[in-house]
């Protein structure tokens, strides 16, 4: 289980599959061109998660483990490519 305040993109758990499939794809991309191969097993759990929301928890858990650096590249553009239209 996630905690609420981790519970954010497509961790979250009020948002339809569809959408989390979508979350997902878009962080992966973004994890992919942040992090190269240093994302990979990241990466992974994320295309996984896509068929099996058991493996949120873990992809949250190896985003979270990542160096600061690539964390904070990945949390920006995540935030820039979702942030909502004002």
């Amino acid at each position: 289980m996630i905690a609420s305040n981790e519970a954010w993109g497509p961790f979250r758990p009020d948002i339809d599959p569809g959408e989390r499939k979508a979350r997902l794809r878009c962080l992966r991309a973004i994890v992919h061109l942040s992090t190269g191969p240093r994302g990979q097993a990241l990466a992974e759990l994320l295309l996984q998660a896509e068929r099996d929301d058991a493996l949120l928890p873990p992809a949250l858990a190896a985003l979270s483990s990542l160096d600061a650096i690539d964390k904070r590249r990945v949390w920006a553009s995540y935030l820039a490519l979702n942030r909502s239209a004002a």
